[in-house]
């Protein structure tokens, strides 16, 4: 809409911030808008085109509160603009988790980039909107409720240029808001880095698209996130506990109930062949070799990571994708040994088939859901280690058996290489994490170092 109601106040300097900034205020059929400027001329220089405009006659736009004659020049790309259709465009081609992960970034992102204006919604409807409708497709959730709706209006009406960032001190801002939960404590190491190649990620499209002319991070220095990606060798069990937990596990919800009974040979396969959570679930019979004797074979293909019903292409709320570090239709081929033969075959014969083909399912012969999986876990823990031992981070997750495995595979001796094949992942990841000494190898290390010492004597 268009207004001649318009009012123009006087200029201000604010003081407040690092770099005093100069605020010029005006008012369009009642609502009020502001800019900032660096310097008095800049501000002096704006301020003049806005009573030209009002003496000319011009009618001034109620979104903008621009006239015409300066829309044009004085509309860039917003952040708002610009992270809708950078999302938009890398949907078709991420994985469900790094569509979520872009729409967490870029949330992060909007929220730091928005300027102050009138009517600001209320920070968890705002967080709520941009989180769970601003980034994903429309035609996908077509329904906005009215608060998200008004709320992202008031998002695009106030969301900064992309431009903006230019300047190192809006960059920095920016990154050191990514760098804070919700509650204002700093995140997680990982959580920081995971952010931040994302937000270089959109930020080099900006720059393709010329809304910035370098990119912005590499103007300035920002000290990287100290990630530790060597495995804890406080989880690690040795192959003692490995079996009583297992044990454990099919007590968990009475024998009867099978509850524990349907998961054994799913927590077998993550410590007896190396298989990430999110590939156990997704174990095809197809996939399995598995003879009467002697070592069978998993061929895997597919991988069904948890990630919510909004970021999948099905709508469930599993992933279907294929192995991960992998090109789409490759397979990894992992011998498995005769212990977990016997689990598997236990397993189909007690549990004959789920949806699918897949050999692990819920009582529905649904997907087995990674709350299902981990609540079954802590009470297997309670059930076989020690107060002490639980209280521990030994096995704190159903992935430590993956870890587990790949340290017992390098203490006895196997070639790194192979190794790696198995485990899905390349030789430097795996020396760099998972070369570490099973639970109570010290001990055996010492002995052989006592002895050593007393034969000197």
């Amino acid at each position: 809409m268009k207004s001649l109601d318009v009012r123009i106040w006087g200029i201000r300097l604010d003081k407040r911030a690092k770099n005093p900034m100069y605020e010029l205020r005006w008012r369009v059929a009642g609502e009020v808008f502001h800019e900032r400027f660096r310097t008095k001329g800049l501000v002096d220089t704006f301020r003049a085109k806005l009573v030209t405009a009002t003496k000319d006659g011009e009618p001034f736009d109620t979104e903008s509160g621009l006239p015409a004659s300066m829309e044009k020049k004085t509309s860039p790309l917003t952040w708002y603009e610009f992270a809708c259709a950078y999302a938009a465009a890398k949907w078709p081609f991420a994985s469900a988790n790094h569509r979520d992960s872009i729409s967490e970034t870029l949330t992060g992102a909007t929220l730091a980039m928005l300027a102050d204006r009138p009517g600001r919604p209320d920070a968890a409807v705002l967080r709520a909107a941009l989180r769970g409708w601003a980034f994903i497709p429309a035609e996908r959730w077509p329904d906005q409720p009215t608060e998200v709706a008004n709320a992202l209006h008031w998002v695009g009406r106030s969301s900064r240029p992309v431009a903006d960032l230019a300047e190192p001190a809006a960059m920095r801002a920016l990154l050191d808001a990514l760098a804070l939960r919700q509650d204002g404590r700093r995140a997680a190491a990982e959580t920081v880095r995971r952010k931040r190649s994302v937000l270089y990620g959109a930020l080099t499209r900006a720059v393709e698209l010329r809304a910035l002319t370098e990119h912005p991070i590499d103007a300035i220095k920002v000290a990287g996130a100290k990630v530790n990606k060597q495995v804890d060798r406080r989880v690690v069990v040795n192959p003692k506990q490995a079996r009583e937990l297992l044990i454990a596990v099919s007590y968990v919800g009475g024998y009867s109930r099978a509850r524990g009974r349907r998961l054994v040979a799913m927590f077998a396969c993550m410590y007896y062949a190396g298989l990430r959570p999110a590939e156990a679930v997704g174990l095809l019979r197809t996939d399995c070799t598995l003879p009467k004797k002697g070592w069978g074979v998993i061929v895997l293909h597919k991988t069904r990571p948890t990630a919510g019903k909004r970021w999948t292409d099905s709508g469930d709320t599993h992933d279907a994708r294929g192995l991960k570090n992998r090109a789409e239709e490759e397979t990894r081929r992992i011998p498995i040994p005769p212990v977990l033969v016997k689990h598997l075959r236990r397993h189909l014969r007690d549990f004959p088939g789920a949806k699918d083909g897949r050999v692990f399912g819920n009582e529905r012969g649904d997907l087995v859901g990674s709350s299902t999986y981990s609540r079954a876990w802590q009470e297997a823990r309670e059930l076989a280690l020690t107060p002490e031992q639980a209280a521990s981070p030994l096995a704190g997750t159903p992935y430590d058996l993956r870890h587990a495995a790949l340290s017992t595979w390098l203490n006895a001796g196997m070639d790194p290489p192979e190794v790696a094949q198995r485990a899905g992942n390349s030789v430097d990841v795996l020396m760099s994490r998972y070369a570490k000494c099973l639970d109570g190898r010290d001990e055996i290390n010492n002995q052989k170092i006592e002895k050593l010492l007393r034969g000197k004597h």
